[in-house]
């Protein structure tokens, strides 16, 4: 570890906002650093803070103004920060959720699209993408959506120029380093190279996301067959 990875910043965000910032950076040193953050601070279950929400080298704490001093608030937050810096948890190595991908066809409509900038077989781009385990870095864009880290230089295609108005849900995209699958669908202008039947959204239950910061993702590659009846078996 070096001195960047362990330095940060503490500001008010609004009237009713902390942010404690880490160097911008997708590292997973610095996100497991915000992922403790969060997860101390929840654990604390401070009743005047709102919510927490961690990104890739940040974490923002929302507080009821009218429950706590907006300084004291700052001031139990930096605490916190310290301890967390100080005595980080060590980062488990999980076990990877294994999501299966139905890559390209009509599945996966940009697969060609990074083969091509790539310069490499769609085969080649499959392997690679399946290849990795993924670190989750945060959610966002969409309830569910997680952020992937990293790709393989060779295929981090950059977004498309022209987003789709439809992205169907269980879509995986490629944007420059990032990997992702859509939980719903939406616009989105990610490179789809395929599509994985498991449902990450589950709004009956406590915690709705498959995935969430932290965690580990592999994807595994499957033909159209499993793909429909891994999607069936699902409904």
């Amino acid at each position: 570890m070096n001195s960047d990875q362990s330095s940060w910043t503490i500001r008010q965000e609004g009237d009713s906002g902390i942010v404690v910032s880490f160097p911008e950076c997708i590292d997973p040193i610095i996100n497991s650093r915000c992922v403790a953050l969060a997860c101390e601070i929840r654990s604390r279950q401070l009743p005047w803070v709102r919510d927490v929400v961690e990104a890739y080298a940040s974490v923002t704490v929302y507080f009821d103004l009218l429950a706590i001093d907006n300084e004291l608030a700052v001031g139990v937050i930096r605490d916190l920060a310290n301890k967390t810096v100080a005595e980080p948890e060590k980062d488990k190595e999980l076990e990877p959720i294994r999501l299966p991908v139905c890559y390209g066809g009509r599945y996966g409509p940009d697969l060609s699209v990074v083969s091509a900038y790539a310069q490499c077989s769609e085969h080649d781009v499959v392997r690679r993408h399946a290849s990795v385990t993924y670190r989750v870095y945060m959610l966002g864009f969409l309830p569910g959506f997680a952020y992937l880290g990293k790709v393989d230089q060779k295929i981090a295609a950059p977004r498309r120029k022209n987003p789709r108005l439809v992205v169907h849900a269980g879509s995986v995209g490629i944007a420059g380093k990032q990997t992702g699958v859509y939980p719903s669908q939406s616009p989105g202008g990610w490179q789809i190279i395929g599509r994985c039947p498991v449902k990450l959204l589950n709004w009956s239950i406590e915690r709705p996301f498959l995935l969430e910061s932290g965690k580990r993702v592999r994807f595994e590659p499957i033909g159209e067959q499993d793909y429909e009846r891994i999607q069936e078996s699902t409904l």
